[in-house]
């Protein structure tokens, strides 16, 4: 089974078209997320690609990145971006997030792509390995919806904002808010308490 639910099939065409813009959609939105946390903080990003935009934006701010992919071509994409990063190629459902707690995890991108338990699964470890006070952000859309990915032909689903929501707040996370940014992608940006 590929764990990387078809991207690393797609990796090239990715980076091409997405993995390598610094100021892609979303870049933007994590930079105002990044700056409502401490510097340095440890943030996880989950399903990382590249890099970028989004640890790089991450760093920038002054934070200390890890990294979680399951595509081997994405991950050594990253390594080259970002050597002194941490970053594990292993699906974010069977991750061991490197045994440890994070000030911040950010999930953009990926959680949609994800068959419904390992959503739920990613949300669990999620809260399990954010410290009280810290926070989550991830994207999908507000409405229940299965749709095919562009780049993969696979089936991508959104579990719904009601769905979301009680997932959170069965694993001690707080919804902060919901919105859209200029790319049309929903967030959910939650805090452990």
């Amino acid at each position: 089974m590929d764990k990387s639910n078809g991207y690393e099939s797609v990796a090239m065409q990715f980076i091409e078209c997405r993995g390598q813009n610094i100021n892609g959609i979303g870049a933007s939105t994590v930079r105002q997320w990044a700056r409502t946390l401490a510097r340095d903080s440890a943030v996880l990003d989950l399903g990382c690609g590249t890099g970028i935009p989004i640890s790089k934006v991450l760093i920038d701010e002054g934070m200390t990145v890890y990294g979680v992919d399951a595509s081997a071509s994405l991950i050594k994409a990253f390594r080259r971006n970002f050597p002194n990063a941490p970053v594990a190629c292993e699906p974010v459902e069977d991750s061991t997030f490197f045994n440890r707690k994070f000030d911040a995890i950010i999930c953009w991108g990926l959680m949609f792509l994800l068959p419904k338990d390992a959503q739920e699964k990613a949300i669990k470890k999620a809260g399990d390995a954010l410290q009280t006070g810290s926070k989550l952000l991830f994207t999908a859309p507000a409405r229940k919806t299965v749709w095919e990915d562009v780049l993969t032909g696979k089936p991508s689903r959104s579990l719904g904002s009601k769905k979301y929501k009680e997932l959170l707040s069965s694993q001690g996370l707080s919804l902060i808010e919901e919105f859209d940014d200029e790319g049309e992608n929903h967030y959910f940006s939650a805090v452990r308490i």
